[in-house]
């Protein structure tokens, strides 16, 4: 019997060993490095193209993480402004740019006017009506005219601008539906919901589900260039600026184009 109970005690002890030497084993093994998280704000007109840029620059540095954050450049502007974690931010238009560099919020010397683009009528590719200048919208045949709200949404603003420079944006007005961003805009149009929306020519491109209808004249608006920065209290200063450099590379051009985009 006691025989019996000091093998029975030695393989307790052998077992109580074993678990012991578990933890010690993971102590020892090295965590592999920490991914860096980079908060990207761009407006929604970038979003095919940011993510290809994405994928391709992860690619490359697997030991970065590109979290994007797509909407309205307005609504961007403000999310940075009440202190939202952003990094690096892609705006469809200078004055949501100029509103954060004038509040102190970029970082020096990393503001670049990156593209150019062009504001479109579009309507739907089956069944939409025959268009061809941006006037015909005041058509009796026109019930709904999908826009980007103009306080918040660059695509908005050109539009207005365009309206009122033709004459006709009181006429407008009363029939616009407003979207929270080109994007909401675009599927508006795709839907059949409105008989026709102003959206950017690259927002046009992605879509099979729409046609250019009319083309807005380059005199009845700014020039249409979107600017880039890194944020002043970005986490990843220098991530944010090797990010910049490479959307805004040579390589990177086309791209760019393939989205429709023109490079600056």
């Amino acid at each position: 019997m006691k025989k019996i109970l000091v093998v029975i005690m030695a393989m307790v002890v052998a077992v109580l060993a074993g678990c012991g030497g578990q933890p010690a084993a993971k102590e020892a093994s090295s965590p592999g490095a920490e991914k860096v998280e980079l908060h990207v704000a761009a407006a929604a007109s970038l979003t095919d193209v940011m993510k290809e840029l994405v994928a391709g620059y992860e690619k490359e540095h697997p030991d970065v993480r590109i979290v994007c954050n797509f909407g309205s450049s307005g609504a961007l502007q403000q999310a940075i402004q009440n202190g939202g974690e952003t990094d690096l931010f892609f705006s469809a238009a200078q004055k949501q740019m100029d509103a954060l560099e004038k509040d102190g919020l970029l970082a020096a010397g990393t503001r670049r006017d990156l593209l150019q683009n062009e504001v479109v009528l579009v309507v739907p590719k089956e069944g939409g009506r025959d268009i061809t200048a941006f006037p015909q919208v005041t058509g009796a045949d026109i019930k709904h005219i999908a826009l980007g709200e103009p306080k918040g949404v660059p695509v908005g603003q050109y539009s207005e601008e365009v309206f009122t420079k033709l004459g006709i944006l009181d006429a407008v007005k009363a029939k616009a539906v407003y979207g929270s961003d080109v994007r909401q805009v675009l599927s508006w149009v795709e839907k059949g919901e409105a008989e026709c929306g102003v959206v950017y020519a690259t927002d046009a491109a992605v879509s099979d589900k729409v046609r250019v209808a009319a083309k807005a004249p380059a005199d009845t608006h700014k020039p249409i260039i979107y600017p880039a920065a890194v944020l002043k209290d970005a986490k990843h200063m220098e991530a944010a600026k090797e990010f910049l450099a490479f959307a805004a590379s040579d390589a990177n051009k086309k791209v760019f184009e393939k989205y429709g985009f023109e490079v600056k």
